[in-house]
């Protein structure tokens, strides 16, 4: 079973940026992280960006298209999203899964995702 491990997130200010980083550790390869997701408070958790590795195609929500980059190194066994021009909207802890899909889950489906990690927080003030 891989155990995947967020780190990057933060608080800044609107219009700043981060990197999030999914470090994937026990079994890799194919089992190892493919998306993003976020859950921001009250709201449902959404998947907001998608890697396929296959061809290293790339999928986004429409709200962080164009701002938010995914990509992957598979030398280290990680997943990156380089959040660009944040708003307070993206204010949200961020997991990274095994498993992508674009939009909202629901709780009890977690689990068709494969593996998550623990979270991490970000947080954009206007």
């Amino acid at each position: 079973e891989v155990q995947l491990v967020e780190s990057g997130g933060g608080s800044v200010q609107a219009g700043g940026s981060l990197k999030l980083s999914c470090v994937a550790s026990g079994s890799t390869g194919a089992d190892s992280a493919t998306g993003w997701f976020r859950q921001a408070p009250g709201k449902e958790r959404e998947g907001i960006a998608c890697f396929k590795i296959e061809d290293g195609t790339t999928y986004y929500r429409d709200t962080v298209r164009g701002r938010f980059i995914i990509s992957r190194d598979d030398a280290k066994n990680t997943l990156y999203l380089q959040l660009n021009s944040l708003k307070p909207e993206d204010t949200a802890v961020y997991y990274c899964a095994s498993e992508c899909v674009l939009g909202r889950i629901v709780p009890g489906t977690y689990g068709l995702f494969g593996s998550w990690g623990q979270g991490t927080q970000v947080t954009v003030s206007s």
